[in-house]
């Protein structure tokens, strides 16, 4: 990926940098550069805080505008806005993809109620690209009240490392409830990788392009058009079985398995510390962009919660409608339980999931590890949600619940009574194993298609994936992202 602003990793870019930094060399044209501010008098500027402008990445036609963190705090004014308005009704004319360089101290208290008006038309057209064309915003420093609305409608945040965002900044949260917080602690980076605002963490705000472009390569222009294909690359590894233990209980990171599967071993990870009990993220197969759902059993067992509910929904919503196919890698005991579980809505947000699967039309092909057990079963893109194809490793157990818990259940006084209770749960569980929780038993009810080694996974998938793809894009109406 060539760059043409040459990196400077301690520094922070300015406004027309950035664009230049995210565009291929010479192809940014830059418009609207003589407005200014009607209110300002002697102290507006051109441009009034605010460069937009069309160019190239990759070769792909992209819109983007950058904020002027230096110009006023970046502040939005009547002319400001019109810039983000224009740069959005350009993008959504053309049906490319979308970029903004957010920093920006909120609106503009010199303009008052035109500079609210132009925050209202900015989500308007954020709504309204909403689905059609992807949609990334890239926060370079703070991203105050409607500065921090912007961001959250688009398909996905990156934050820079002086990034903050915050519907009410330190002085009011100081002023109305006496808490004395910083902007970092208010709302930086950390802050909002852990609540699901942003998706991607930068270092630095070249790394934060970097990103950029790395999610745009994953992205088609626009709904309805395939992600671009590259080239084949070879596989991380030739046997991603050998990143799951043998023994049943032991942990293990499912990344391990993701990287043998994907070409080069390359996963771009989205919201890897919000819900880590899940992992989301994109790679390709064969050459070709793929989203990937799978349970980490490195967290909490891979449990099912409220968090990786939501995280794995949108996840799933956003591939489908930029027409990426989907792999699920599952290995979860179930929901996770409990009160705090319930409280926290577990059922709103772990339908949300199955509603996400069952709606989704792009290709998607499941694969059980080690165990799918209960509603999490069937929550991980089952064969009964519409699956195109559900294979199993063949150590894979697939049942109600695991074998000690049922028995537990069902021979609960027999347990009990036994001189060694045990050797005796431990004896029914692996005749209940054995006759009910089988892979080769899923795959001879029609609950699985087959049971398939580790080393056969990839070329199964990649097969299935070139297969689907000639069915064409989803002709139903195109909707738009749900927040």
């Amino acid at each position: 990926m060539a760059l043409a602003v040459a990196p400077r990793p301690n520094e922070r870019l300015q406004a027309l940098e950035r664009l230049e930094a995210l565009f291929d060399p010479g192809s940014l044209h830059v418009v609207r550069t003589d407005v200014r501010s009607r209110r300002l008098g002697d102290r507006a500027v051109a441009g009034d805080g605010a460069v937009a402008g069309v160019g190239m990445v990759d070769g792909r036609q992209v819109v983007a505008y950058a904020q002027d963190g230096s110009f006023l705090g970046g502040s939005l004014g009547e002319m400001h806005a019109q810039t983000v308005v224009e740069a959005l009704r350009v993008a959504e004319r053309a049906r490319v993809p979308m970029v903004g360089f957010v920093e920006s101290g909120g609106a503009r208290l010199q303009e008052g109620l035109d500079s609210l008006d132009g925050y209202a038309r900015i989500f308007s057209g954020h709504v309204r690209l909403s689905g059609q064309v992807p949609q990334i915003s890239v926060v370079c420093g703070a991203a105050a009240g409607g500065g921090a609305y912007g961001p959250a409608l688009t398909d996905f945040v990156v934050m820079a490392p002086n990034a903050a965002m915050f519907l009410t900044g330190p002085g009011v949260v100081r002023e109305v409830l006496g808490e004395d917080v910083d902007a970092v602690t208010l709302g930086g980076p950390a802050v909002h990788a852990r609540n699901g605002v942003s998706h991607l963490e930068a270092s630095t705000e070249i790394d934060a392009i970097f990103a950029t472009r790395a999610l745009l390569d994953h992205l088609p222009q626009r709904t309805g058009e395939a992600p671009p294909m590259r080239p084949a690359g070879r596989a991380g590894s030739d046997n991603p079985g050998a990143a799951v233990p043998s023994d049943p209980r032991k942990v293990y990171d499912v990344r391990g398995v993701i990287h043998a599967l994907v070409d080069h071993g390359r996963l771009l990870e989205i919201s890897p510390n919000w819900a880590p009990n899940v992992v989301c993220g994109l790679a390709r197969i064969e050459g070709r962009s793929v989203g990937i759902v799978a349970n980490q059993p490195a967290c909490t067992a891979g449990v099912l919660d409220a968090d990786a509910g939501q995280k794995s929904a949108r996840f799933v919503r956003t591939c489908d409608l930029f027409g990426i196919p989907l792999l699920v890698l599952v290995d979860t005991p179930g929901f996770m339980p409990g009160s705090a579980q319930e409280k926290g809505a577990v059922i709103r947000h772990g339908a949300k999931l199955v509603h996400a699967f069952a709606d989704a039309t792009v290709p998607r092909v499941t694969v059980v590890l080690r165990k799918a057990f209960g509603g999490a079963l069937i929550a991980m893109n089952s064969k009964g949600l519409g699956a195109d194809a559900v294979f199993a490793w063949p150590q894979a157990q697939l049942g109600v619940m695991g074998a000690p818990q049922a028995v537990g259940v069902m021979h609960r006084r027999e347990i009990a009574a036994a001189d060694d209770p045990v050797a005796a749960r431990d004896r029914l569980a692996g005749d209940y194993a054995a006759e009910h929780l089988g892979a080769e038993n899923a795959a001879a009810s029609g609950h699985i298609d087959a049971v398939v080694p580790p080393s056969e996974t990839r070329r199964r998938v990649a097969a299935l994936y070139a297969l689907l793809e000639t069915r064409g894009p989803d002709q139903r109406a195109i909707r738009n992202l749900p927040l």
